[in-house]
């Protein structure tokens, strides 16, 4: 399992990494991996207004669909197209290539509410019962 230290992280299991006065944001690597095989990615219009906390968008699996969360609220400004012709970009590179939108953030201060990738991997840990 995989937890980059560049990026931050959301108790709903996506990331966001900064990048200027704007954010990317997808899955983790843990989430893809407990949802399994990715069949579709639902993603905002660009222009979308997102508040911090709010679905955006869905990723369905061949197990489930669950909802995909805001880590900050603000406007999206980038969406990735390439995800409706090959969702499972999630699973094979959801720290690169699979991720879902770009956000330009109106308060920059939720960005200090996220966990940092040591937080995340302790609480996956937990969430999961792997614990040490």
């Amino acid at each position: 399992m995989e937890f980059p230290q560049e990026l931050r992280y959301t108790e709903q299991h996506e990331w966001i990494r900064a990048e200027g006065d704007r954010v990317r944001v997808g899955i983790t690597d843990f989430a893809q991996d407990a949802l399994g095989d990715v069949v579709y990615v639902d993603v905002p219009e660009v222009g979308t207004e997102v508040k911090a906390g709010q679905a955006f968008g869905e990723v369905e699996s061949t197990k489930s669909v669950s909802d995909v969360y805001a880590p900050v609220s603000g406007t999206v400004v980038e969406r990735n197209g390439t995800l409706s012709d090959a969702p499972e970009t999630v699973n094979d590179d959801p720290y690169g290539q699979g991720w879902m939108i770009v956000i330009e953030p109106t308060d920059r201060s939720e960005l200090e509410a996220l966990l940092d990738a040591s937080a995340y991997q302790q609480f996956t840990e937990r969430e999961s019962g792997t614990e040490a």
